[in-house]
């Protein structure tokens, strides 16, 4: 499938990967895709992500500190932490009684501990998680709906917005949702993505 990636969506991917490099993770996530997506200054996403309002800094900061936020409850978007105060679990609680026990951003699911080689730097391939792949598979599904022969960094971005989690939450947050970039890149009659 990589084959079919264009020069964008290769160097996004490739950029999840030093994303996930420089945390030390031990594999590649949807979040890792979504902060190299943020970082691109040129493609289909960048201006998708700067139509809807996305491309400034302090909202790419923002998008960051979302993550973080997710990374600081383990992972669970708003929707779960709601789900599970419907079942009378406070998230909030258990994460300040877990941070009280064990230091701050204990339940970060950051991926530490692979192997380090003598140089202190973390050694081996690191594989993609499922939902990243899940992603990589719907960036493609993205492309053959709109019957496009190649996978770009667009049909990443779209791919983020269509999988329940906390990427598509943060975006969606920021107005970036799967309607949303459909109408700007793809869109009859309005500015698309050239």
């Amino acid at each position: 499938m990589f084959e079919r990636f264009t020069k964008d969506a290769r160097a996004v991917v490739l950029g999840a990967v030093e994303h996930a490099e420089h945390a030390q993770a031990r594999e590649v996530t949807e979040e890792h895709l979504l902060l190299s997506l943020l970082e691109r200054k040129a493609g289909r996403a960048s201006f998708a992500l700067a139509a809807l309002g996305l491309a400034e800094a302090d909202r790419r900061a923002s998008v960051r500190r979302g993550l973080a936020e997710a990374r600081r409850r383990g992972g669970l978007s708003r929707a779960d932490a709601d789900a599970l105060s419907g079942l009378g679990i406070d998230l909030s609680e258990i994460v300040s009684r877990v941070e009280e026990a064990h230091g701050a951003g204990a339940l970060e699911s950051g991926g530490k501990g692979v192997a380090r080689s003598a140089l202190g730097r973390l050694s081996g391939h690191r594989p993609f998680t499922r939902d990243a792949k899940d992603v990589l598979t719907r960036s493609l599904r993205a492309a053959h709906a709109h019957r496009d022969g190649h996978i770009g960094d667009e049909h990443l971005l779209l791919a983020l917005t269509t999988r329940p989690g906390v990427p598509a939450e943060i975006l969606a947050d920021h107005g970036v949702t799967h309607e949303a970039l459909e109408r700007v890149l793809y869109g009859a009659g309005e500015a698309k993505a050239g």
